[in-house]
């Protein structure tokens, strides 16, 4: 069984934001496999279905991003699962260029603010994760006003790519495993 988290903010005024695009790579993974975020169970949205042969549920929570592990952790402990084998958390990447994907097989959490409250709520970052490039905040702009800020023209003309892109990286780890899946979609 996978728990695939995809981090984001709950709400309509953060809908298409860039710090929003775990939510969104969820959506078209599942949208792709005709799953439908019907179950709520720790205060998240969760799809749960089967992908490639793999259990999976697909979650977003609904804690707001710095909250994030509460329903992680909680839903560690419903599942039964081992977060270094069975967890894989998808959230937007500042240090990446936009529309980079990078696996990690742990790590720490940096600067983003949803990946420190689930390592906190874990006790540890020995669990899988998938960043996705959002890009630099552009001159002075500070950094949290740009990641709850919406694309630029040119990069949403690009997102439904990126979106694909997401949903076929997970497919890929779900098909073929972690390992398989770095190979592929990490940068050199």
């Amino acid at each position: 069984m996978w728990l695939i988290v995809g981090l984001g903010n709950p709400g309509a005024q953060y809908a298409r934001t860039r710090h929003n695009i775990g939510f969104d790579g969820l959506d078209a993974l599942a949208e792709r496999h005709r799953l439908e975020f019907r179950g709520k169970r720790a205060n998240s949205l969760i799809a749960e279905g089967s992908i490639a042969g793999q259990r999976v549920a697909l979650v977003k929570p609904q804690t707001f991003m710095n909250l994030s592990g509460q329903a992680v952790s909680s839903l560690r402990g419903w599942y039964k699962i081992d977060p270094a084998k069975d967890l894989l958390v998808v959230y937007d990447d500042m240090d990446l260029p936009f529309a980079k994907l990078r696996f990690r097989e742990r790590g720490s959490a940096g600067t983003h603010n949803g990946m420190r409250s689930i390592v906190g709520q874990l006790g540890g970052n020995e669990f899988p994760r998938l960043r996705v490039g959002i890009g630099q905040a552009p001159g002075k702009m500070d950094a949290a006003a740009y990641v709850l800020s919406r694309f630029s023209k040119e990069e949403e003309a690009e997102r439904p790519q990126l979106l694909d892109t997401i949903a076929d990286a997970l497919d890929l780890l779900l098909r073929e495993g972690l390992t398989t899946a770095m190979n592929r979609y990490n940068p050199a």
